[in-house]
């Protein structure tokens, strides 16, 4: 029997949400799981807010995860992972980029981007990682590959195989693009 499992992506038009939850849909589809998918994609081109709600289960509804209702939530910016931090399950996990993008007001001078962001996250829920993604895909050899470095350390904690999700890379990325992305999967993944 299939657990079911639901999964926020939250980032931020351009850090490659959209490919992100293509290759978690292609990796839940592979183990089994009946996948429904809902994306928000609010002004994306222009730096603003999107987000991927996934549920997987042997059998789902409705693809929207209430309040409080997701197990994981993989921010790929600080600022989104606060923005939907309600959504988080008591005993859920979220996994945080340690990344900085200012949305349209602070760039405009009209408001300041909130400081203190991880440390009221990490007293507010006991499994909190942050993870320096942008360094470690530099380091892989792109830094388009964070949002893959991120896709790896969710996958440890989730109920599908390493194998699984390697082969859902390979289906979803360019082959021109896959050895620095495998790269980068596997670096989140060993973190």
């Amino acid at each position: 029997m299939l657990k079911p499992f639901d999964v926020m992506l939250v980032g931020v038009g351009g850090q490659g949400t959209l490919l992100a939850t293509k290759v978690l849909s292609k990796a839940a589809q592979k183990k089994g799981y009946d996948i429904k998918v809902s994306e928000i994609k609010g002004m994306a081109q222009r730096g603003g807010s999107v987000v991927s709600q996934l549920r997987l289960a042997e059998e789902v509804n409705s693809p929207l995860i209430t309040e409080t209702g997701a197990d994981v939530i993989l921010s790929f910016e600080k600022l989104e992972a606060l923005r939907w931090l309600s959504y988080l399950k008591p005993e859920g996990t979220v996994i945080i980029n340690n990344q900085e993008i200012a949305p349209v007001p602070v760039l405009i001078g009209v408001a300041e981007y909130p400081g203190g962001i991880l440390e009221y996250i990490k007293r507010k829920v006991h499994n909190s990682e942050v993870i320096d993604a942008l360094d470690m895909a530099v380091e892989c050899g792109n830094p388009r590959t964070a949002n893959v470095v991120l896709l790896g350390v969710l996958a440890k904690h989730m109920p599908i195989e390493r194998e699984t999700w390697e082969q859902a890379l390979e289906e979803v990325v360019p082959n021109k693009f896959l050895e620095v992305n495998q790269k980068a999967f596997a670096a989140g993944y060993n973190l």
